[in-house]
């Protein structure tokens, strides 16, 4: 539980949104509001959780707000981001932090740095199978790192089911598109094997789904520490699949997202360990963290830099399928 003061703002009420509404309230936060044009949407995630609904943003703000939380779709991420800021609340911003680099974006950190405190939602880093992985990486438990590859895929109906899944933002050429959806492989693989250097890419809409943005994507990262890694993203493959594969000088870790990890030395002995929490856990403990921001308990572990790395590399990724030549970040 929470002593946190003061209203919280979620901005949309989609799947999302309704999570860390729920996960506050479980936290203990009882001041909540919701912003969203959907009528249905908004009455609905009011009544879960007993929040607030409001209309429009100005009127939420002019609340003054502790915190807001920008669950909106990617290309709207640094209007509403820059608007709580602008009265002084501290900020969540679901990833990726905007749909492209750009100068608003810029100034929208900076100006973060130097008033509140901003968190972007990169879940996987609470996911406790996954941060296990990455101390078993960084503690030599392997040797030197030297490889490493992660996949994500699932087909994009089965998504939400009940959903259409032609109404979301992924659908679309404006800030859509697998490589942004799914950049959470991105950020983790710069957690564990250092910052990017290089970036070489081929995205492709390549089934039948009614999609105008990219449904594939894979691509080839350069590490400044001399790691090689590969990232297969989809929304293509019919079940659930989210895995790493680690490979040092010394032994091996395989990470599976649903059945926890296993780790060797001399590849005939394997250590399992079952860590696969409830896929909630991991939210719950990133708005944990939030929380312990908002009361300046924390420093944000992925913040507005950080966030801007990952983008780098996603924009990199596009420029080199376009021209199809390795690209720096």
């Amino acid at each position: 539980m929470t002593d946190t003061a003061g209203e919280f703002v979620v901005v949309g009420a989609g799947s999302i949104g309704r999570r860390h509404l729920r996960n506050l309230v479980a936290l203990g936060v009882s001041g909540l509001a919701v912003v969203e044009p959907d009528a249905g949407r908004r009455q609905q995630a009011c009544a879960e959780v007993g929040a607030r609904a409001i209309a429009d943003l100005e009127s939420a703000l002019a609340m003054r707000p502790t915190a807001v939380l920008v669950c909106t779709p990617p290309n709207t991420h640094v209007a509403v981001a820059r608007a709580a800021l602008g009265v002084g609340a501290h900020v969540f911003i679901e990833k990726p932090i905007a749909s492209t680099r750009d100068a608003a974006l810029e100034a929208l950190v900076m100006e973060a740095q130097r008033t509140s405190r901003l968190l972007v939602g990169y879940n996987l880093r609470f996911h406790a199978g996954l941060r296990r992985v990455r101390d078993l990486a960084t503690s030599g438990a392997i040797g030197r790192l030297l490889t490493a590859r992660a996949e994500f895929g699932q087909y994009l109906p089965d998504w939400r089911p009940g959903g259409d899944y032609r109404s979301g933002y992924i659908v679309r050429r404006d800030g859509g598109g697998i490589l942004l959806d799914a950049s959470h492989e991105v950020d983790y693989m710069r957690w564990i094997c250092g910052e990017v250097t290089a970036v070489y890419a081929a995205l492709g809409k390549l089934s039948l789904l009614e999609m105008e943005a990219e449904d594939t994507a894979v691509l080839v990262l350069r590490h400044h520490s001399g790691v090689l890694s590969e990232i297969h993203l989809d929304c293509v493959q019919r079940g659930y699949s989210r895995s790493c594969k680690l490979v040092g000088s010394e032994g091996t870790i395989e990470w599976n997202f649903r059945t926890g990890l296993r780790h060797t030395r001399d590849g005939s002995t394997w250590s399992e360990e079952s860590i696969a929490p409830d896929a909630n856990e991991m939210y719950v403990e990133e708005m944990r963290h939030f929380l312990a921001c908002v009361e300046s308990r924390a420093t944000p572990l992925v913040d507005g830099e950080t966030a801007l790395a990952v983008l780098a590399v996603l924009e990199a990724a596009k420029r080199s399928a376009n021209e199809r030549r390795e690209v720096a970040p």
